[in-house]
């Protein structure tokens, strides 16, 4: 069998890339195919593979790919998919627009539909300079249109979460099956003492909605450590002394800082969210807001805390309702609910479920 692994674009490690990783794999003779790949930030693992890049590649694509959606569409089908068997494509970026053959199965694993042309439209818009925005409202339709054409190359939807498959269904009216994400979780370690601080990590961005825990924390006086590229001048200076920014810290910093904070806040919508299972995974409680995929990983009450209301003094009680019941949340009943997200679950359960529907396609060709 004859598989191509199709990703948006290859530029570092984050969630998406994992989820390649694993599918490199279980296929270990596939070719990849990306929009652009800079070869220095991924992992020797996907580098093994032939790698196949568009033409944005050759334009600067490498430095420049977030400028360059409207030409993604026209580089996704450019590429000659021949031949192949098996087609898996992993979408949060462009990545199903691919055109398949005839006689290829074509599954598609969804991070998330383009947040930037659909449920974010509004603050990616707003946030952007005036040329960017000018270019975004003019094209965008246009990308709405051409994202729910190619939906219809997909035979089959995974998603990354219940959320996800509920944005799939709205935007492209296709139902999806369900596989979390794979968490990489024996590099945490439960620390023997947790230290005073609460902790907001990942790269700050409008949606996770960082400034909630910062004035929260700054009206309770509490101290809140945050992680992550991204922190501007307003943010900043809504910031009061208990609150420290480190920016972009190493893998090493950041798994220290999960095993030793009071509690991770998570006051942002994810599609999934790896880093509330990261730092269960190291024993610590999560307090989240209580919608997107924080609800298929937060158990309230045992590994952590919801807050209803996504602003400041909704937080404040949710905050305070933690530090009166602290001593509940038992480090090993956090451990051994992130454990069902390891990353061999996740291998586990996408290899079961790819056989199963090219079983059913074999059948129906029998």
């Amino acid at each position: 069998m004859k598989v191509a692994l199709v990703h948006y674009w290859l530029v570092g490690m984050r969630g998406g890339e994992k989820v390649l990783e694993v599918l490199c794999d279980l296929y270990p003779q596939a070719d990849i195919f990306t929009l652009v790949c800079d070869e220095k930030a991924i992992s020797e693992k996907i580098r093994r593979h032939r790698i196949t890049t568009s033409f944005l590649q050759k334009i600067g694509g490498v430095r420049h790919y977030k400028k360059m959606l409207p030409l993604m569409p026209h580089a996704l089908e450019s590429f000659d998919l021949t031949g192949y068997d098996l087609i898996i494509s992993v979408e949060a970026g462009p990545a199903k627009g691919i055109i398949p053959g005839p006689g290829a199965t074509h599954i598609c694993y969804c991070n998330s539909p383009m947040r930037y042309i659909w449920d974010l439209y509004p603050q990616y818009r707003a946030s952007a300079g005036p040329l960017a925005r000018a270019v975004l409202s003019l094209t965008a339709p246009s990308l709405r249109q051409w994202d729910v054409s190619t939906s219809h190359r997909v035979d089959h939807f995974i998603a990354n979460s219940a959320y996800v498959a509920q944005r799939i269904e709205r935007y492209y009216r296709r139902s999806a099956y369900v596989v979390h994400p794979p968490v990489n979780l024996p590099r945490f370690t439960v620390a023997q003492e947790p230290g005073d601080y609460y902790l907001c990590a990942g790269q700050i961005t409008p949606y996770k909605k960082i400034e909630i825990a910062v004035e929260a924390c700054t009206r309770l006086n509490r101290r809140l450590v945050v992680i992550g590229a991204g922190a501007g001048p307003a943010l900043r200076k809504l910031a009061g002394p208990t609150v420290e920014f480190l920016g972009k810290v190493d893998d090493a910093v950041m798994a220290q800082h999960f095993s030793h904070c009071k509690a991770l806040v998570f006051p942002g919508v994810e599609d999934f969210g790896i880093v509330p299972l990261e730092v269960m995974a190291s024993g610590r409680p999560v307090i989240a807001f209580a919608q997107g995929g924080a609800l298929e990983t937060v158990m309230d009450g045992s590994t952590g805390l919801f807050f209803e209301e996504q602003s400041a003094d909704s937080l404040i009680e949710a905050i305070q309702r933690f530090e009166a019941h602290e001593d509940a949340f038992r480090p090993e009943v956090m451990q051994a609910h992130a454990q069902s997200f390891d990353t061999s679950v996740f291998r586990a359960r996408l290899s079961e479920l790819i056989e199963s529907l090219l079983a059913v396609r074999r059948r129906a060709t029998a």
